[in-house]
């Protein structure tokens, strides 16, 4: 059976996304710690990190580093936060967000019902922001926002 992620990437369910290649995607986080809060998805459907083979964990790192920075452009934040949990959706996922404290980090406190145009605009800066990085290759057109 599908992950609730597998469906955000084919289209199923809808995404705000910000990176799209042929091995991962990112896309905004639908209970945000902060506006900007993205997941840093394998294409392939694989339940722990622990059982990724090193080459994917490197990509999944390499791209969560690069939206990182684009975070602390956009959002004016003193860091970037990175975590992986993995209890949510049986899918690996890297969660970058945006992080002025270790407050920050606490996952009891996302939100439930952001803002749905903040998000947007988030996404939109997200974008901008890479691509000011040299990534226009990875970084997906407002309008085409499914991969």
């Amino acid at each position: 059976m599908a992950t609730v992620f597998s469906k955000v990437i084919s289209g199923e369910f809808p995404g705000r996304f910000v990176w799209q290649d042929e091995v991962c995607v990112g896309f905004l986080s639908i209970a945000p710690l902060a506006y900007g809060h993205t997941l840093v998805v394998p294409r392939a459907e694989i339940d722990k990190w622990t059982d990724a083979d090193t080459d994917l964990v490197a990509h999944l790192s390499t791209v969560a580093h690069r939206i990182g920075k684009a975070q602390v452009e956009a959002f004016g934040s003193e860091r970037a936060g990175l975590a992986i949990a993995g209890y949510e959706v049986p899918h690996l996922h890297f969660h970058v967000w945006p992080s002025n404290s270790m407050a920050d980090h606490d996952f009891t406190k996302a939100m439930d019902d952001p803002d749905q145009q903040k998000m947007d605009e988030s996404a939109e800066k997200l974008r901008v922001a890479l691509r000011l990085m040299g990534e226009t290759e990875n970084v997906p057109a407002e309008e085409d926002q499914n991969s």
